[in-house]
């Protein structure tokens, strides 16, 4: 990913995530009530979050979520193309402290934004477990629609969950 990449919002600074951010990150990666709903699996520890951030592709634009208050890290989510025609996936995910403040909605829409104006996507799409209606509140208040349902499964394949699936376009 780009390092020079700064999207600002009136709380959150967005930019590549950096190894130096791990204890920040370790915070939500390795809390299992954070990790219930997500793909990867509960890291156990702060190295993992270092082999992680290590791994990531510049391809997918892997953002970290600063609080521009607390100068803390306090979340991250990528958006990033699907498909061949330019669709691009949105994700996020939040240390649990951080909940119900409208965060995440800040985060998604300013990544929206960006991805529309400096990549030029138009297509968008998401999805989430749902059970956790939280993240499909996030969804609709960017103007993401539901599609249909579906279900998603951990990477290792451990868990599926039934799931709702939404699009999002933007002339």
């Amino acid at each position: 990913m780009n390092n020079e990449i700064r999207i600002e919002t009136d709380r959150l600074l967005l930019r590549p995530l950096m190894i130096s951010d791990a204890e920040d990150v370790f915070e939500w990666t390795g809390d299992a009530v954070v990790n219930r709903y997500m793909p990867y699996p509960l890291y156990t520890d702060s190295d993992d979050v270092r082999k992680w951030i290590a791994s990531l592709k510049a391809e997918k634009f892997e953002f970290a979520f600063v609080l521009k208050s607390e100068n803390k890290v306090i979340g991250s989510g990528s958006v990033h193309a699907v498909d061949d025609d330019g669709v691009y996936e949105l994700g996020y995910n939040f240390n649990r402290k951080y909940w119900n403040n409208g965060y995440a909605t800040e985060a998604a829409k300013a990544m929206i934004k960006w991805a529309h104006d400096e990549l030029g996507v138009h297509n968008f799409k998401a999805c989430h477990a749902n059970a956790n209606t939280a993240s499909g509140n996030v969804l609709k208040k960017c103007g993401f629609e539901f599609t249909e349902f579906g279900q998603y499964s951990r990477y290792d394949g451990s868990e599926t969950f039934d799931a709702s699936f939404y699009r999002l376009h933007i002339e």
